[in-house]
Formats: C-alpha cells, sequence, structure tokens
C-alpha cells in the first residue's frame, strides 16, 4: 500500500482534488495520539496524518545540493537548540547588526521539509535559497528523499535523546495544547508500542545511528546529554563536520563562547520571540522552551514505568553498539 500511495503521488498533478489524496491515503493503518487527526503507518513509521502528503511530497520532488546541510531528529530530543547552533555556526561570518535569534523563532530560520517547505504538497523551487542550505526534519532516514542518500554529498547533523526524557518533554507538550488532557501513562503506552508521532523511537535512532556508522563522513550522530555536558566539544565537532571548522584565530576571539551564550536554553527561554506567538497552528513557541535538563524523567516517572520503558528499549537497541543511561544503569547492547 506505500508503495501505490507514492506511485499516486508522483504521478499526480496539482489539479487533483483534496477528495482524491484523501481517498488514497486513507486506505493506510491509523492509530489514535494525542495529535489531533492521529497518526499513520507509512513506510514502517507513524507520521501525523496531516503531514503525510507532505512528506510523500518532500519524497517525490526534493533534489538533494551537494553542500545541503539537513537537521534531523526524533520529536522532543533537542531539536530546537540544535537548530540554533547550526544556524550560528553556519552564519557566523555575517556580520548581524542584530543576531537574528534575537528577533526570529529557531524554527522559523530553519524550514521543516514536512512542517514548511512542502506543507501545501506542491511543487517548490528551492533553488533560490542561499548556499550552503539549512534544512530540517522529523522523518526517519529510511524515508528521505533519494536523492539524499544517493545523489549527493550533503550532509547530516542527528540529535538523539535519551528515551525517558524524551517522553516527558513530549508529555508536556502535548498537554500545552488546547483542550488536551493526555496521562504520563498514556505516554509511555504509546511510546512502548511504537505508535509516537515519528516512530517507533528506536527505528529513527537506529535508522541515522547505523547510517552514522555506514558513512561517518554523510551522518553525524549527536547525544543531547553528550551536548550538555560538553557544549564547547561539541559544537567545534559539529562545525568540523560540516566543513566550516573553527579557526585558531575564532577560538582565541571567543566565537565559540559567543555563539553557546547566544544559543544557550536560557538566553532564547527568555525572549519575547520565543514567550509569544505561535510556531504551527496550536503550537505556542512557548511549548519548545520548557527546562532542556538532563534527567528530568526522574522527577515524573514511576520506578514501574522506568523498568517499563527500560526492557523494550534494552531489546531494540540489542547488537547495535548504541545506549542510553535508563535508571541507574547503563543497558550497552
Amino acid at each position: 500500500m506505500a508503495e501505490e500511495v507514492t506511485q499516486y503521488f508522483s504521478n499526480s498533478s496539482s489539479n487533483n482534488d483534496d477528495k482524491s489524496l484523501e481517498l488514497v491515503i486513507s486506505q493506510l493503518p491509523k492509530a489514535s495520539s494525542w495529535l489531533k487527526g492521529g497518526v499513520t503507518l507509512y513506510q514502517n513509521c507513524w507520521f501525523p496524518s496531516i503531514n503525510i502528503p507532505s512528506i510523500i511530497t518532500f519524497q517525490n520532488q526534493f533534489k538533494a545540493k551537494d553542500d545541503d546541510i539537513i537537521m534531523a531528529s526524533s520529536p522532543k530530543s533537542g531539536a530546537t537548540w540544535l537548530k540554533s547552533l547550526l544556524f550560528s555556526i553556519l552564519n557566523r561570518n555575517q556580520h548581524y547588526n542584530q543576531h537574528p535569534l534575537l528577533t526570529t523563532s529557531p524554527h522559523h530560520l530553519v524550514p521543516s521539509f514536512e512542517l514548511t517547505i512542502y506543507s501545501d504538497h506542491k511543487l517548490h523551487d528551492l533553488s533560490t535559497m542561499s548556499s550552503p542550505r539549512l534544512l530540517w526534519t522529523h522523518i526517519p532516514y529510511a524515508s528521505l528523499s533519494d536523492s539524499i542518500e544517493h545523489c549527493s554529498e550533503s550532509r547530516i547533523v542527528y540529535v538523539s535523546r535519551n528515551p525517558l526524557d524524551v517522553i516527558v518533554s513530549m508529555w508536556y507538550f502535548a498537554n500545552g495544547v488546547p483542550e488536551q488532557e493526555w496521562t504520563i501513562e498514556d505516554c509511555v503506552d504509546e511510546f512502548c508500542r511504537g505508535q509516537n508521532i515519528f516512530g517507533p523511537y528506536w527505528d529513527h535512532v537506529l535508522g541515522y545511528w547505523k547510517a552514522s556508522l555506514e558513512k561517518p563522513e554523510k551522518v553525524l550522530f549527536l547525544k543531547y546529554e553528550e551536548m550538555k555536558e560538553d557544549t564547547f566539544g561539541q559544537a567545534k565537532r559539529i562545525a568540523e563536520f560540516i566543513g566550516l571548522p573553527f579557526s585558531q584565530e575564532e577560538e582565541s576571539d571567543g566565537v565559540i563562547e559567543q555563539i553557546l551564550e547566544m544559543c544557550s536554553f536560557s538566553k532564547l527561554k527568555d525572549l519575547d520571540v520565543n514567550k509569544h506567538g505561535q510556531v504551527w497552528p496550536t503550537f505556542d513557541n512557548k511549548l519548545f522552551f520548557r527546562k532542556g535538563q538532563v534527567g528530568d524523567w526522574k522527577n515524573h516517572l514511576t520506578p514501574s514505568l522506568v523498568e517499563r520503558v527500560s526492557k523494550v528499549i534494552k531489546e531494540k537497541l540489542s547488537g547495535s553498539g548504541l545506549s542510553f543511561k535508563m535508571s541507574e544503569l547503563d543497558f550497552l547492547a
């Protein structure tokens, strides 16, 4: 069925009406979610149902360029922070009278394939974007446009996060949506079934993890916890990976420290632009800035819930070499 849907969109024209699109998509498996409209299973991933047309349009239309930088993550894994860092590192040689982050949301500075660029599932000409293009997605590695994988030297920067903190962050985020009531138990249930948005979580992280091992020059795999522990070192690592390493002079002049201060959680959260307005309909800017802490799950998840999630993660990551600190133990498969 997934192949039939993709073929339909490949052959479709802009004149196809919405009812025709809905008819094709309606044949895909669906599940309820805190997200309005639920989630739909396409290419083994539970995508937000509302985003299916834009995801398929992206797959069929996007043509990667060799100098593209694509940031990816599973939801609630540190994307907002990484967008800020990547944007600031990439544009550090531009002399701003006022840094764009002071007045513009990171989500608007780094456009998303499925949430902004192709949200109207129409043909878009991205050739006018200045190079290198910095773009962003929640789409799993296996579902990226073929041109990213096979037809370019574009680079992917992926950030992962401890699944326990992901669950808590998603719980708060979901309950920040109007008329939403979702318990932490509901969140754990959905996560362990693999039906979290853009999930299963373990397939998402493993897809990029394995790609980073096979093609380290193309995919950089980061951990949110390591970024928090050594932000300076990780910023240098990111800059080197995207081909714009910091010079000795820049380091001596404190350029890295300036970027880190501008992109710090406390700085971004305190900005007026991130306190008011909306990134997308129903999602207030302030929802993207709660705590940004490592280990906040200890304040919200009961031992039984931690055990349940840990058991699933240990099983799913078995043999991969990828690990996250769960409870007081490190489960290294």
